[in-house]
């Protein structure tokens, strides 16, 4: 997708986002999991914001590739969070996405009090350094996919958690007997129908990336 060699600007760009919002999203997991009297994280070497301790190396690679990737999933015990609070699950798996938009809200700040322009972004530059409203932008627009897309309710994605914890009985029952299936459904959606023209993926995340994206900037 993206060309690094006649652009080095948008290598860096990701480079800088894969060893700041990917670490913070596991990171927030974590923390929040450690909150709750859970210490798998903290034994496995996770409540950090340590890069090398959250990056997946096949997740690195399509990030700088394709423009979007994934980290190592944090473990956790369900049942020393569920002690604490039956809300524990959903608010660990709550935490992930959340940091991600708090993380795009912040770098729109520099859009809001003028600091840069929405008109600067994906201006040229007389050095291989993207300018900082290209890379802002570029920021907040990965931030906020990672938020919706670690939404769906689907396992493993931080969604279904979410979802449950709202849903009845007889809902969570159907999550379970989807759980199984969960990957291949997901698969299938993310690379199987795109190659059959079928962009469910897209036509449901992307309208409302790109009206937060535009919203937080002030477009």
């Amino acid at each position: 997708m993206f060309n690094f060699l006649s652009n080095p600007s948008v290598l860096i760009t990701y480079i800088i986002i894969l060893l700041t919002a990917f670490p913070v999203h596991e990171f927030s997991h974590a923390w929040v999991a450690d909150r709750f009297g859970d210490d798998t994280p903290r034994v496995n070497g996770r409540l950090t914001l340590n890069p090398l301790a959250h990056l997946d190396p096949m997740g690195t690679i399509m990030m700088l590739l394709v423009g979007f990737g994934w980290a190592k999933p944090v473990p956790i015990n369900p049942y020393a969070l569920q002690r604490r609070s039956s809300a524990a699950p959903m608010l660990v798996s709550l935490a992930g996405p959340m940091s991600n938009f708090l993380m795009a809200v912040i770098a729109s700040i520099f859009f809001r009090v003028g600091l840069v322009s929405v008109g600067d972004i994906n201006a040229s530059t007389a050095t291989f350094l993207p300018n900082l409203a290209t890379f802002l932008e570029t920021f907040i627009y990965i931030n906020l996919l990672l938020m919706l897309f670690n939404l769906i309710p689907l396992f493993p994605l931080d969604g279904e958690k979410v979802l449950a914890y709202f849903l009845p009985p007889a809902g969570q029952q159907v999550l379970d007997n989807i759980r199984p299936y969960s990957s291949i459904i997901l698969l299938v959606i993310v690379l199987v129908l795109p190659l059959l023209g079928i962009n469910l993926l897209g036509s449901v995340l992307y309208p409302a990336l790109n009206n937060i994206t535009r919203f937080l900037i002030g477009v």
